[in-house]
């Protein structure tokens, strides 16, 4: 019997970790078309996809665990490295974009970046 509810108790936690992780890649599929500048979208984009991606994988390795009794290391390690490197590329993105001069939403509150950009400029002409 106790075997029975662990099966169920996986096979909902698979089910779950699938939907949360498809609700996040349309929640952010759906941020890339609504938000109004590049950086919004980046982060929608970006955001989104390491969790959805994360979600998705979770319920596939749960799933190849569960069923067929294998641990599957190429999921771990894609989950690993999609957690650590979609963020940094979606930062390092917009930073090139900002460096470019792509400009921000004209109602944003408030510009961090030019700040630290200037304090690195005068940093620079003191050490020249």
């Amino acid at each position: 019997m106790s075997g029975t509810w662990i099966n169920l108790i996986f096979d909902i936690t698979i089910c779950l970790s699938l939907l949360i992780g498809a609700f996040f890649l349309i929640s952010g599929s759906i941020g890339i078309l609504r938000f109004p500048d590049v950086y919004t979208r980046l982060h929608a984009a970006t955001k989104s996809s390491t969790l959805g991606v994360a979600g998705i994988m979770i319920g596939a390795f749960l799933f190849h665990y569960v069923e067929h009794d294998i641990v599957s290391g190429k999921l771990l390690l894609g989950i690993f490295f999609v957690l650590l490197t979609a963020p940094v590329s979606g930062h390092m993105i917009s930073r090139a974009a900002y460096r470019a001069g792509v400009p921000l939403w004209e109602k944003s509150v408030k510009d961090e970046y030019a700040e630290v950009l200037k304090e690195e400029q005068k940093k620079q002409a003191q050490d020249s």
